[in-house]
């Protein structure tokens, strides 16, 4: 006669502790997995916001796809853009320049702008940009 703990052999694997220890790992992966992606650098970004709907006395400055200039809508050369600059600016009671270039610009017309514009008392100066589309495309 054969005893009873003969006929209780097992003959199959559990896999219970198998499956708990693999979703253990998957929840460490999945906490551990964004740390992985800090930058190496830590950098203090500046913060932005928009100004809507406030209204100042504003100097514009216009700079066309092909180097044209304007300021307050008055076309004027790179040689003249200096002094017209000069006396928009010292007219002005904010002395608040806003910068509207054509994306397809020159950088160095740009920085042009900038350095005459700060040269001539420009307390801000500000470069308009349009705002991107927000959402989600599906």
């Amino acid at each position: 006669m054969q005893s009873s703990s003969q006929d209780d052999l097992v003959t199959g694997i559990n896999v219970t502790p198998l499956v708990d220890v693999g979703l253990v790992l998957v929840i460490i992966f999945m906490v551990t997995a964004p740390l992985f992606e800090l930058p190496s650098l830590k950098v203090n970004l500046p913060q932005t916001h928009t100004k809507e709907g406030e209204e100042r006395e504003n100097v514009t400055v216009t700079i066309t796809s092909d180097g044209t200039m304007a300021v307050n809508e008055q076309i004027v050369s790179a040689s003249d853009l200096e002094q017209v600059l000069k006396n928009k600016i010292q007219s002005s009671g904010e002395k608040h320049v806003i910068i509207k270039a054509d994306k397809e610009s020159l950088h160095e017309n740009l920085l042009l702008v900038m350095r005459l514009a700060k040269g001539s008392g420009s307390k801000t100066i500000d470069i308009a940009t349009e705002p991107k589309e927000s959402g989600y495309r599906r």
